[in-house]
């Protein structure tokens, strides 16, 4: 398997878990009766997650340290996951997890072709093309079925 085809696995995988993710942190939510207190909690687990993976891997902590001369937006990394994990917990007992995954794709790619298309966060500037835009079309149109039929 190249490493084209191992890196298109591991992004559906983790495409897998975003609503995988969002259903667990709604069961967490309503044993503690707040999204927020489970949004913590999640928070909580993968920081110890990830430490053990430091741990394992070998992975020097004194780069921490290096932190500090990082951008303010990429501080911001954190508390968009914050909102993020908090947003979809408060919003899939409203919506459900179909149209709440759905309006957060759709959101994700409009801001993936802003992203990319002005090299914003200090990423390759990649252009709008019309196949991306038709893409982003069809994802609309997904959301649109996706609350039509709920």
């Amino acid at each position: 398997m190249s490493n084209t085809y191992f890196f298109i696995l591991i992004a559906l995988i983790a495409g897998v878990l975003v609503p995988a993710q969002g259903a667990a942190n709604n069961r967490m939510a309503m044993v503690v009766e707040s999204p927020v207190l489970a949004a913590f909690i999640s928070f909580m687990i993968g920081t110890l997650a990830l430490f053990v993976y430091l741990l394992l891997a070998g992975i020097p902590p004194w780069n921490l340290s290096a932190a500090r001369e990082a951008p303010a937006i990429a501080w911001s990394g954190g508390l968009m996951g914050a909102f993020f994990v908090a947003a979809s917990v408060a919003l899939i007992p409203r919506l459900g997890v179909a149209m709440t995954f759905s309006l957060i794709i759709a959101g994700q790619m409009a801001a993936t072709l802003a992203i990319d298309h002005f090299g914003l966060f200090g990423v390759e500037v990649r252009p709008i093309n019309l196949p991306k835009v038709v893409g982003i079309l069809l994802i609309t149109a997904g959301v649109i079925l996706v609350r039509r039929f709920q």
